[in-house]
């Protein structure tokens, strides 16, 4: 990603040249001066004036005629594989939620009170108990990121500047484009703070370069498989806290009294939704959707309504180039299924034509599938929802979301199912890769997990 093609100015080791080659005395010395830059520019700013900073980089992001954005749509697909409909789409769905109001109902969620980290303060049942606290995030917080999708980045750096750290994001080789731009967004709307901020990216394993984030860092989040979570874990200092978001599945469930004819477009369209949106990619992507039985519309055959929505979506919001090896992969899976669908009734098979844009594969058997995603989606029929969390059981403790589509009145009632099962998150379908800034990731509190806490205790 050389700099000089995309116009950028070299704020961040992620602009040097692709021949530059990083060095631990690099490292060393970018870490010491985010924790200098930190102290000067950071730490003591105000809650207030850091979500205004946000929100408004958020809400310049949204213009059609934003320079960072019109640099993601113009050279993203070339520079990620998505295509520019689904770039567009993911850009819109991030930074509308960065608004001071949410930003505002996340510190209160997490802590409280929303200036919890500006001061000593207490909330209205603490000032009655002759108490209050502060929230301290850590000085030098280090993030080592996925490369399939931006969110999780782009919210770890969010949250890392409300908690006052300096922030090194350590991109997977091949991967810092999205964040990069996000930095750069940053740093053109307040360089102090954009100096408190470091990208860089390289591929996983190198231990001398690592080493020297992980003995500088007070915190560590990872985002991987996990067997990344714990190579690092085994590596991090005592003093450093680890956050890790391992490896994660998602899945669907349609009651069978929203099956009706008429309202199934409806529902197929959202469940479309949640299949296109970063191309499946994310850990909150369905790989099934599971459809009750005993509705006024068959699970075979909202599959293949399901398969029309998908083939229209690629009209509108196509998949993009993949790389050979993925597309192989969906054929080699792709041709599995012909075989089954060519000798039982029982499995059935739609797809795109000359490519593998997309694939909805139903199997009558309910046990659990895992996708190899890109849009290739399976849908299977169960009785009920028990039934479905007895074949689900296979991933239970590894599920993110489960995106429902049920009468209202029913729906308060399978969240709580979902949740003592073990689903750290329930949504309707059409939202599972979109979820609020208040979101708790993994079913732990975003900025909670950052801080550390200092009890008052007034006299």
């Amino acid at each position: 990603m050389p700099s000089k093609e995309m116009n950028l100015p070299n704020y961040f080791l992620a602009d040097l040249p692709p021949e530059a080659t990083l060095s631990p005395v690099m490292l060393s010395e970018a870490c010491q001066t985010l924790k200098r830059n930190r102290e000067r520019y950071l730490a003591g700013r105000s809650t207030h004036q850091l979500v205004k900073v946000l929100s408004d980089v958020a809400e310049a992001w949204m213009k059609p005629d934003n320079a960072f954005r019109k640099l993601v749509l113009e050279r993203g697909p070339a520079e990620t594989g998505f295509s520019c409909e689904t770039l567009k789409r993911g850009l819109d769905d991030f930074f509308r939620q960065v608004t001071p109001e949410n930003l505002h109902a996340l510190l209160v969620q997490e802590f409280g009170n929303a200036r919890r980290l500006d001061a000593v303060t207490a909330t209205e049942v603490e000032q009655k108990l002759s108490r209050a606290a502060m929230a301290v995030g850590p000085e030098f917080l280090v993030h080592i990121a996925a490369g399939n999708i931006p969110n999780p980045t782009w919210m770890s750096i969010i949250l890392g500047l409300l908690a006052r750290s300096a922030q090194f994001v350590k991109c997977a080789s091949g991967s810092a484009f999205l964040p990069r731009l996000f930095a750069h967004s940053l740093y053109e709307a307040d360089p102090k703070l954009g100096a408190c901020l470091e990208i860089a990216e390289w591929r996983g394993g190198s231990v001398a370069l690592e080493d020297i984030l992980f003995g500088e860092a007070d915190c560590v989040t990872a985002t991987g498989s996990d067997q990344t979570l714990a190579a690092i874990r085994s590596r991090l200092p005592a003093h450093a806290r680890f956050l890790g978001y391992g490896h994660r599945v998602s899945f669907g469930f349609v009651a069978r009294e929203v099956l009706s004819r008429s309202n199934a477009p409806r529902i197929t369209a959202r469940v479309a939704d949640d299949v296109v949106a970063w191309n499946q990619l994310g850990c909150l992507s369905p790989h099934v959707i599971y459809v009750q039985s005993g509705g006024e519309l068959s699970p075979d055959k909202f599959a293949e309504l399901l398969a029309e929505e998908l083939e229209r979506r690629e009209q509108t919001e196509p998949r993009g180039e993949l790389p050979a090896s993925h597309a192989a992969g969906i054929a080699s899976r792709r041709g599995i299924y012909e075989v089954r669908a060519a000798h039982s009734p029982e499995t059935l098979m739609w797809h795109s034509q000359e490519s593998t844009a997309w694939t909805v594969v139903f199997e009558a058997d309910p046990r659990f599938q895992v996708s190899c995603l890109n849009r290739f989606i399976y849908v299977k029929p169960v009785k009920d929802l028990t039934e479905l969390l007895q074949h689900a059981e296979v991933v239970r403790g590894k599920v993110s979301t489960v995106g429902i589509a049920s009468p209202e009145h029913q729906a308060e009632e399978l969240a709580a199912q979902l949740a003592r099962w073990g689903a750290t998150r329930v949504c309707p379908l059409g939202r599972m890769q979109n979820p609020p800034l208040t979101w708790r990731h993994d079913g732990r509190p975003a900025l909670g997990d950052l801080v550390t806490w200092t009890d008052f205790e007034m006299q």
